[in-house]
């Protein structure tokens, strides 16, 4: 990340040390070389945001994200409109597959979660809300890369793309105009999903879609 993105350096530089530690704690060494930052500043940003509980060490001393993340991404999410319509929807998807659920959005190159809720099964798929992942993979990535004018399919699968083991079902959630807005997905443990998970979920995911844009304001 450039230092002067928002013009305002002390800022930029202290979202380059959460953007590093998004994906896995860093050492000090490996922040450095992450950021470009100099050691001195990268050790003097990161314990300060440490202070405000945006960033934690981890049991090696690493520098990863911080618990207050949590609080502040639910915050954020729940100030999404779409996230709050698609509550009912993603209950009823959930119980209707006993699988686990998810509403994604695109950020850049990126998808993120926004809402979730977990499989009722010991071993499930677990995507927590904020989490956020390639927009190349996986279901739901597929959809939120379609651009403007192109055609929508009604569903799209994924096996074992993002994580070894895992399939998942999405289904596109569209404004007025056909654009894509958000993914809604379903996923699992292909034991229980099978590599064809779109013959056993497609149909519910869809209904979900149709639920989240009636329940928005969309259709």
């Amino acid at each position: 990340m450039e230092p002067t993105v928002s013009g305002v350096g002390v800022l930029d530089k202290s979202v380059s040390v959460l953007v590093a530690v998004e994906q896995r704690p860093l050492s000090l060494a490996e922040l450095v070389e992450a950021t470009g930052l100099s050691r001195a500043t990268a050790h003097r940003l990161a314990v300060a945001l440490e202070v405000h509980g945006l960033v934690r060490r981890d049991d090696e001393g690493r520098f990863a994200l911080g618990i207050r993340l949590v609080a502040l991404g639910r915050a954020a999410a729940e100030a999404i409109p779409l996230a709050s319509a698609a509550a009912g929807a993603l209950e009823e998807l959930r119980d209707a597959t006993e699988e686990s659920v998810q509403l994604y959005v695109r950020d850049g190159d990126r998808r993120v979660c926004i809402a979730a809720l977990e499989s009722p099964h010991g071993l499930r798929t677990i995507v927590p809300m904020g989490a956020s992942l390639p927009i190349d993979k996986g279901s739901a990535g597929k959809l939120l890369s379609i651009a403007d004018g192109e055609r929508v399919p009604e569903w799209v699968q994924s096996v074992g793309e993002r994580e070894a083991g895992v399939a998942s079902v999405s289904a596109p959630v569209c404004d007025g105009d056909g654009r894509v807005l958000a993914a809604v997905s379903v996923s699992g443990p292909m034991e229980r999903t099978s590599r064809k998970p779109g013959a056993r979920y497609a149909t519910d995911v869809i209904a979900a879609a149709r639920r989240i844009e009636r329940a928005a304001g969309l259709r």
